[in-house]
């Protein structure tokens, strides 16, 4: 019996990872051919090609990035419920805890079923949808164009997690030799050259997302395909593929290079046209940043709006989205399950048993938020940053409905109910922060729109506090804070599980990011940073989050102004951006991988506070500042900066292994 030896030849002998598939008896290839007579059939092999992406990507718990960083925290409940053997794993939680391994690795995409396995369904559909004998031949072009830019996009995510990988040009026979089927890992450069190639041979023949037919929404459009190129390219002129010192000897088994020897500042320059051409081609087609709602008086509460709408994609409707997926599941369900406040069972008014709180935010995420003038708290001159830790008053009324004011008659043991019980004040932590921190951050004594403007009461035994007396290994929200992100606000927790049947759309790539990419690139290209090419497109984000332009905020506020005027005070300002916006997005994830410094920030226990207090003083540490909730962190450079391959599947394929693993 011959031995398969690689993920190439099990691909090409088993067709399994759908249920149309499944129907297809296992290694008769002669099956293909009829799959590929009529229309209604190659469609459906279309749809498969796309489920590896639906699976891996479209899900916050199976794709890795969204838990695997320093932005939640979570505790023993959801490692335990859902470890490594369970099919809905929370594979970032255990890559977050140094967990990583070769023999079983987490969040792999590489393994026999997954994206090879894809990139070998897309295609033998462009070898056989010729074939289909009922379809005309512009439809037969625009879904081999879709199918290009999908196999673009597997070969992204398989470059981001590994690096160099193999590529696939066309499929080899299934009764090949051996040596055929060894493939060797390319140098980094052609993986990206083959990307944007598929890219840009897609972007000769798709439409603009709004002239697609709605049953096509969910597949690659002329803005997407575009916005893929550009990251592509931002990739390869990013630290960890350009000129990394760490992998400078990484050779494949024929002893060529897999990364180049120097960085190559002229990849930023390339990066950041094609990003321009990204953000024009999404223009042109109508799409734009989220704002200008104006469904309440305050000012305040319609930019929250519009920050809350920006990442939501009910009914397919955002016009900031450049890339949705038709998930597996509806992000909201899979997300919310766990973010959402749990409630008691006698809370008639709110409790919903699905809804468990047990992943929230960390304080290092709390902290990350700028102040009102759109500069980090420790470096905005009119706000405390010494005294943070303490309790303060709000008397400001632009702040009312989201935090509790100075005098306010509130029982908040009771928040329905009108009382004489005020409040000793509130964490100065939580004041006279930017809009986002209020859109995103559910935080002790401020208001959370929940259907109604619930107060947010964290103490051990009130209504969002923890019902238990000790740390469990329940559900148990860890550092008293909740994620709004990604949440309706017009929807009651109790009433969540109803909304689940809309159609909701993950959000791949949003206008913002193409926005921030191209202030990054520009700013490691030019020797300073300028008005045109790095403040206008941060500040297309800032505007939309309620915040000053960014040469106004570090020039009016900030406590040292020149950081604004220079190449390295750019590249700080820039990735704080880029944690505020796209937080809780799976950003981070791959950003301290990119920005390579992933170890310094990967490294530290995560903190919030203690949720066992009954009142301010125990709650809030007596004012001696936050503690421990999880300290099982672990990133080990440069190991962990990429991926690991299965160690049998190195084995068999010959393909070398990435460094330190």
């Amino acid at each position: 019996m011959k031995y398969i030896v690689s993920i190439l030849m099990i691909c090409s002998l088993f067709l399994t990872g759908c249920d149309y598939l499944d129907m297809v008896p296992e290694n008769d290839i002669e099956t293909i051919e009829t799959i590929f007579e009529k229309r209604e059939q190659a469609e459906e092999w279309f749809k498969s090609c796309h489920s590896y992406l639906i699976k891996e990507i479209a899900s916050v718990v199976m794709n890795p990035a969204y838990a695997g960083t320093d932005e939640i925290v979570t505790g023993q409940y959801v490692r335990q419920t859902y470890p490594l053997s369970n099919v809905y794993c929370w594979d970032g939680l255990f890559i977050g805890d140094g967990l990583q391994m070769s023999q079983s690795p987490y969040g792999d995409i590489w393994q026999t079923s997954q994206f090879y396995t894809a990139i070998r369904y897309c295609n033998i559909f462009f070898e056989k949808i010729g074939g289909v004998y009922n379809m005309p031949d512009n439809e037969k072009a625009l879904w081999v164009a879709e199918l290009k830019a999908l196999k673009a996009h597997y070969y992204f995510e398989l470059m981001r997690r590994y690096g160099p990988i193999v590529l696939i040009d066309k499929n080899v026979d299934a009764n090949a030799d051996v040596e055929e089927m060894q493939f060797v890992r390319r140098p980094i450069e052609e993986c990206v050259d083959t990307i944007v190639s598929l890219c840009d041979q897609a972007m000769k023949v798709l439409p603009h997302w709004a002239s697609k037919e709605i049953s096509r929404q969910g597949y690659y459009s002329l803005e997407a395909a575009a916005a893929l190129k550009a990251k592509t390219l931002f990739y390869a002129a990013s630290p960890i593929f350009n000129g990394n010192p760490m992998y400078n000897d990484f050779k494949n088994r024929k002893g060529e290079l897999l990364f180049p020897a120097a960085a190559d500042k002229e990849k930023w320059r390339i990066a950041a046209e094609a990003v321009e051409e990204a953000i024009k081609i999404c223009k042109d087609g109508g799409m734009d940043l989220v704002e200008g709602n104006k469904a309440y008086a305050s000012n305040l509460r319609n930019t929250m709006l519009d920050i809350e709408y920006s990442v939501l994609g009910q009914d397919w409707k955002n016009q900031e989205a450049v890339f949705m997926i038709r998930p597996e599941y509806t992000s909201m369900n899979f997300w919310h399950n766990w973010t959402l406040p749990y409630f008691k069972s006698s809370d008639l008014d709110d409790y919903n048993a699905d809804c468990m709180g047990c992943v929230s935010p960390s304080i290092k995420m709390v902290e990350m938020y700028y102040t009102e003038n759109g500069l980090p708290i420790n470096a905005d001159k009119t706000w405390n940053y010494d005294k943070r830790y303490q309790l303060s008053q709000e008397t400001n009324g632009k702040y009312k409905d989201v935090v509790m004011m100075v005098g306010e008659e509130y029982n908040f043991r009771n928040p329905y109910v009108s009382g004489t019980n005020n409040t000793k004040g509130i964490l100065a932590l939580h004041l006279r922060r930017e809009p986002r921190f209020y859109a995103h951050i559910a935080a002790d004594r401020c208001y959370w729109m929940r259907g109604k403007n619930m107060a947010v009461t964290a103490y051990q035994g009130e209504k969002f506090g923890t019902q238990s007396t000790s740390i469990t290994t329940l559900p148990q929200n860890l550092t008293g804070y909740w994620i709004k992100k990604g949440s309706y606000s017009n929807v009651s927790t109790k009433e969540y599980t109803t909304v689940d049947n809309r159609e909701e759309a993950f959000i791949e790539t949003r206008l913002a990011e193409l926005y921030l990419m191209k202030a990054e690139a520009w700013n490691e290209y030019l020797t300073a940073p300028d008005k045109e090419h790095v403040y206008n497109p941060l500040n297309e984000v800032r505007r939309r989050a309620g915040i000053p332009d960014v040469e106004v905020a570090w020039a009016d506020f900030s406590n040292s102004p020149e950081k604004v005027t220079n190449q390295a005070g750019m590249r700080e300002i820039i990735r704080q951006e880029w944690n505020i916006e796209f937080a809780f997005e799976g950003r981070r994830f791959w950003n301290l991988r990119r920005w390579l410094i992933a170890a310094e920030e990967l490294n530290s226990s995560l903190l919030g506070w203690n949720i066992l207090g009954k009142d301010a003083d125990s709650f809030y540490n007596n004012y001696a500042g936050p503690v421990v909730v999880w300290s099982q962190r672990k990133f080990v450079a440069p190991r962990d900066y990429l991926f690991p391959l299965e160690s049998e599947e190195v084995m068999i394929s010959g393909c070398v292994q990435n460094p330190g693993w």
